[in-house]
């Protein structure tokens, strides 16, 4: 059963201009496209055909290195593109916004260990945030495009919420100024999203 490239929610202009037109076309049409073609080869004819992709990245092969790269870069892209909207911003609410108080003791001393975990990633990856069995969250960052499902990858629980800081999903805009668009990203964060994945995972 081969993965399909899930359907945009958004017109590749919604977010702008905090991320522009053209930077989320070629992110979705070339480079998650890209992923979900190059994990449909990675999975031909073995047994993972017909696995979950959660399935697919707890079980992972940390040495195939084409599943890892395409089966990573699938997921966490289509997980990208849900938890931002034109209509984000503000706040977290209700029991994230607790959980979130209690690990990092305000939403501005969040953002401000998010935006360095994200802006202190060397080279290509995300930073993330991620929940626990018994709702604790913490964050993390994994290179390229591993994520915290995968075994042995210092991260752990359940991303609900997370940055792709790889120079393609901001370079055409912000150049090299990635503090920049790390910054613009709170403007589009669709918590409501990342709430209802907190719930479903905790």
């Amino acid at each position: 059963m081969a993965f399909e490239l899930p359907k945009l929610p958004y017109a590749y202009d919604a977010l702008e201009p905090y991320i522009d037109a053209r930077t989320m076309e070629i992110h979705y049409t070339k480079h998650h496209n890209g992923y979900t073609n190059n994990l449909n080869n990675a999975i031909k004819d073995t047994n993972l055909e017909n696995m979950s992709i959660l399935d697919i990245l707890k079980n992972m092969d940390m040495s195939n290195m084409a599943l890892r790269n395409n089966g990573g870069g699938f997921y966490n892209h289509s997980l990208f593109w849900t938890i931002m909207s034109q209509k984000g911003g503000g706040k977290p609410s209700g029991e994230l916004a607790k959980a979130m108080d209690d690990a990092f003791g305000s939403f501005d001393a969040f953002k401000e260990k998010f935006s360095n975990a994200a802006a202190t990633r060397f080279g290509s990856g995300w930073a993330w945030l991620c929940v626990h069995k018994g709702g604790k969250v913490e964050i993390c960052s994994t290179p390229n495009q591993d994520n915290p499902l995968m075994p042995k990858t210092g991260c752990g629980g359940f991303p609900i919420l997370g940055i792709d800081v790889w120079e393609h999903a901001y370079y055409l805009n912000y150049q090299n100024r990635r503090p920049d668009y790390i910054g613009a990203f709170y403007n589009i964060i669709n918590w409501d999203k990342v709430a209802e994945l907190y719930k479903a995972n905790k």
